[in-house]
């Protein structure tokens, strides 16, 4: 329920100059511009833009707590849509897989969750990102079709066949458990993937017909885990405008010099490193070389790294606009990741001293309130 007309005062507002104590409203569940209504002390705090993280997949352990143990949808997407809320997600991308790996990940559960997200109410406008293995070209049509059914805003360019191990007729490492997960034999699940690897050649003609389908309906497209500037090269050519996670600098610099967008995991700046070896992301920003920090696989990275960020040495505004206007933006956006009049009223309110999330205002209603700071609201 979208909050009354209220008037936050005595916190300290992050305006695009920096941090300032002023008075902000909500009005009508939009920024307002002048005060109105009751008023909220909101004193030893600091009230920042909501948000957006543009790719998660932390959502699986909420629908399959463990593996095989998959729960009701709509349960599993109302705690997940709770965790957004505690961590000051405002508005999230839910990056699924349609991948050959099955199981969650598969062509089945990427429809049966599309359906349930398009039933389902979140205080978060949740998106859904979609993954496509390209070497999966005989299903190219039925992800067209997915698309086309749910309004599927955003398609990622993913190759995950394990190329060398096949080109060689070896068995892949991890090929018994993926077989498992994909309720597969292992010799089934390997002349699987040994038959997409042998047509590879096919694999251009049939992506690039696809992504001019996608781009005519205005599908914003992403590739996935760039390695050289060749890679973001046969993207771009693509219609991928958006490198998500590049390996490297200079894949990096590849996407920047042509003005397309640069998405790195938070979880790795708040590590300091890459899990999987990759470049470090901490270094891609101080390069200045990012435009978003997603939570990838974990919902608290986003807030951590900007305030990792403003304690290195960042300003503050430039720090959390790595995960609110930043990433707003690359979606397209434009009525969310700031603090302006009249734009959604997206907030996430901070404990100034400790940097811990105590409220969060998702579209002018509230999804979390913890601690002290719910008397206050209950006060005014």
């Amino acid at each position: 329920m979208t909050l009354p007309d209220l008037t936050f005062r005595g916190a300290r507002v992050l305006t695009p100059s920096g941090l300032a104590e002023r008075p902000l409203s909500i009005v009508g569940g939009r920024i307002g511009a002048e005060p109105a209504g009751p008023v909220v002390d909101l004193s030893g705090h600091l009230v920042l833009p909501g948000i957006v993280d543009i790719h998660g997949d932390g959502f699986e352990r909420h629908l399959a707590p463990r593996r095989g143990a998959l729960e009701s949808l709509a349960a599993g997407l109302a705690s997940l849509d709770s965790e957004l809320a505690a961590n000051g997600i405002t508005t999230a991308v839910i990056a699924q897989f349609y991948s050959w790996e099955g199981g969650m990940r598969g062509p089945d559960f990427a429809e049966a969750l599309a359906e349930a997200l398009a039933a389902t109410t979140m205080r978060a406008d949740t998106l859904l990102q979609l993954r496509l293995e390209i070497g999966m070209t005989g299903d190219f049509d039925r992800v067209e079709a997915l698309v086309e059914r749910f309004a599927i805003p955003y398609v990622v360019l993913n190759d995950h066949l394990p190329h060398a191990e096949l080109a060689a007729g070896k068995r892949p490492p991890s090929l018994t458990g993926q077989a498992l997960k994909a309720r597969r034999s292992p010799e089934v699940h390997w002349a699987l993937l040994q038959e997409m690897h042998d047509a590879w050649d096919a694999v251009p003609a049939a992506l690039a017909r696809l992504c001019t389908v996608l781009k005519a309906r205005g599908v914003l497209i992403g590739s996935h885990d760039d390695h050289t500037p060749e890679d973001r090269a046969r993207g771009r050519a693509l219609g991928a405008t958006l490198s998500e996670f590049p390996e490297t600098l200079a894949a990096a610099e590849a996407a920047r010099a042509a003005g397309e967008g640069v998405i790195m995991g938070a979880p790795n700046l708040v590590r300091g490193a890459s899990h999987a070896g990759k470049v470090a992301a901490g270094d891609l920003v101080a390069a200045g070389l990012v435009d978003a920090l997603a939570s990838d696989y974990h919902y608290p990275a986003p807030a951590r790294a900007a305030f990792r960020l403003e304690a290195g040495g960042m300003d503050v505004a430039s720090a959390w606009a790595l995960v609110s206007e930043g990433p707003a933006r690359l979606l397209g956006l434009t009525d969310r990741g700031r603090i302006a009049p009249g734009l959604r009223a997206d907030l996430v309110i901070v404990e100034e001293e400790s940097r811990r999330i105590a409220g969060t205002i998702a579209d002018g209603a509230v999804s979390h309130l913890a601690g002290p700071l719910a008397a206050r609201f209950l006060a005014a």
